[in-house]
């Protein structure tokens, strides 16, 4: 052998190899597939709120004008290769919080279940408290929403107001 100390050559510390079967990495491949036709699903403004590069940015818009399967085939597949040079965690997390069996959703739905409820229930003193947890809001819109929404549990009336007032929770909230 050379005057390369053996030490220096095969440092295992280092540098670990993992192998990766080809099954996987034909599974992650689709996985990235399918999360590339659930961003194609998505609206543009939904879009707009998601770090994506460009060019990705770019394919997703392109793919609503494909019609063809087989090009929609390939173009998905594009997609996934161009998301493998992207951080697909915050994709991922935006799915999984709106995905409705999602235990973060659940969560969340119940918490504007449970406002909505306050708020026509024990009007001011729950309102500061929106207010503060939700500082954003169209505050005259709301109070005609929860004025109309607990009128119309004190006639009895069918809950039409009630669901004005929680769509424009959800729409405040994000959800």
């Amino acid at each position: 052998m050379s005057d390369i100390p053996h030490d220096d050559v095969f440092d295992d510390d280092e540098e670990e190899i993992i192998y990766v079967s080809k099954s996987e990495l034909k599974r992650d491949a689709q996985e990235l597939r399918d999360l590339g036709v659930r961003l194609a699903e998505l609206k543009p403004s939904q879009l707009d709120k998601l770090p994506l590069h460009d060019r990705l940015r770019q394919a997703v818009d392109e793919s609503h004008r494909i019609k063809s399967h087989n090009a929609r085939k390939r173009h998905f597949n594009f997609i996934g290769k161009l998301m493998q040079d992207q951080d697909i965690e915050p994709i991922k997390a935006m799915f999984e919080q709106r995905d409705g069996n999602s235990a973060e959703y659940n969560r969340r739905f119940h918490a504007l279940e449970n406002w909505r409820e306050r708020l026509i229930n024990d009007g001011n003193a729950a309102l500061g408290e929106y207010l503060t947890a939700y500082p954003d809001v169209d505050m005259q819109h709301l109070r005609q929403l929860i004025r109309n929404a607990a009128k119309e549990v004190k006639l009895n009336k069918g809950p039409t107001h009630q669901r004005k007032l929680f769509r424009y929770l959800r729409e405040v909230d994000g959800l």
